[in-house]
């Protein structure tokens, strides 16, 4: 009971940064993370927990490499048209 308890509440919070989950979607997939978890073997879970570290790495990286290849959207530089004669 206390484990439901906790895994609604972690869902909750999950939900609340994840704007594709509600807040009653979060803590009904946390209260069933807990009952997979606690039917799941030992590798199995330490499988899933390097795969979900693996999956969060290879994801930032990409993020990153997108963020330097792309060119700013606006220029902070001045612009230096040609000087009027006068």
């Amino acid at each position: 009971m206390i484990g439901k308890g906790i895994g609604a509440f972690v869902g909750d919070k999950l939900a609340k940064q994840t704007s594709a989950v509600g807040g009653a979607s979060g803590a009904a997939l946390g209260v069933i993370a807990t009952t997979v978890l606690r039917r799941m073997s030992l590798p199995a879970m330490v499988a899933l927990g390097v795969g979900g570290y693996v999956a969060k790495k290879v994801l930032d990286k990409k993020q990153d490499d997108e963020a330097v290849s792309a060119p700013p959207k606006t220029s902070t530089a001045p612009h230096r048209g040609k000087a009027k004669a006068a």
